[in-house]
């Protein structure tokens, strides 16, 4: 879900056969399991990643067990989706196929999935839907239970609401450690975000105000942090997550190119930056 990016098309594999194409409209963000889930999927977590797509049923519904004489040869030597007898592997619920597999499914399907083929490959942007509001819905949710939490003192429950926005006590405990945005070097406080390196919805309320587990940002380098198209190594070296759009990071003041070291970071940040690494960035580069 981390490696899927707007404009990439999805497979549906149902029952045995390929029932529906998908393009990917959303880099993934972290969601809520649905609640329309209900009794499915009782081994996953309650927390997990979502991506908005747009679905178009098959009238042609191929069955590739009927054609592994075509497929089984292109499988990928790892994570493939089928089995070699064509058989679907119930452990892989997303996973990259090779452009050689893409096609030759598409070359069966036929004549339904070659306009939405080519539409990707002559177009790639897609019009962009607001996943933000989707973790708005969420965190708004999670506010309400920190209100309604009588265990809660009403001082710190006010601090714990404020820390989701990057103000009050947090950012004051993270100006403790951080004297300026890590890319842009703003120290201007007027002009920065305290933003957590293990998101608000996912920490305990003492996380939500350690002041080791955030970055002064300014807003377009919290949006990016956040929604994890950088992240930064233990060292201090920037990483890019390859679905990032590169010429969109520069003209936010993000060098793309090269290496980029932001300087040292205490203990108690690297352990949270650990989490954000393996938990928020689109796909980590080791």
């Amino acid at each position: 879900m981390r490696e899927v990016s707007p404009g990439d098309l999805i497979f549906s594999f149902v029952d045995t056969r390929i029932v529906a194409l998908g393009i990917a409209q959303s880099y993934c963000y972290e969601s809520p399991k649905p609640a329309e889930f209900g009794e499915a999927g009782l081994n996953w977590e309650a927390i997990g990643w979502r991506t908005r797509a747009h679905f178009t049923r098959l009238l042609h519904q191929v069955r590739p067990k009927d054609h592994m004489q075509v497929l089984g040869g292109l499988l990928p030597d790892r994570y493939a989706p089928l089995q070699r007898n064509g058989n679907g592997v119930q452990s892989i619920y997303l996973t990259e196929v090779p452009l050689d597999f893409a096609e030759a499914l598409i070359g069966l399907i036929g004549s339904e999935a070659l306009p939405i083929a080519r539409a990707i490959g002559s177009n790639g942007e897609i019009s962009p839907q607001d996943v933000n509001a989707d973790l708005e819905v969420w965190e708004h949710h999670l506010e309400n239970e920190v209100e309604n939490d009588t265990r809660i003192e009403d001082t710190d429950r006010q601090a714990l609401i404020i820390a989701r926005r990057g103000q009050g006590l947090f950012k004051e405990r993270v100006m403790l450690i951080e004297k300026r945005c890590r890319i842009t070097h703003v120290n201007n406080s007027v002009h920065l975000r305290a933003s957590h390196c293990k998101p608000w919805r996912d920490s305990t309320n003492d996380e939500r105000l350690n002041g080791e587990n955030g970055l002064l940002l300014t807003p377009s380098i919290d949006h990016l942090f956040d929604r994890g198209f950088i992240s930064f190594e233990d060292s201090g070296n920037l990483i890019v997550a390859p679905v990032a759009h590169k010429p969109s990071l520069q003209r936010m003041g993000v060098e793309t190119e090269g290496v980029v070291n932001v300087g040292s970071f205490t203990e108690g940040q690297r352990q949270f930056l650990d989490y954000h690494r393996n938990a928020v960035l689109l796909r980590a580069v080791r």
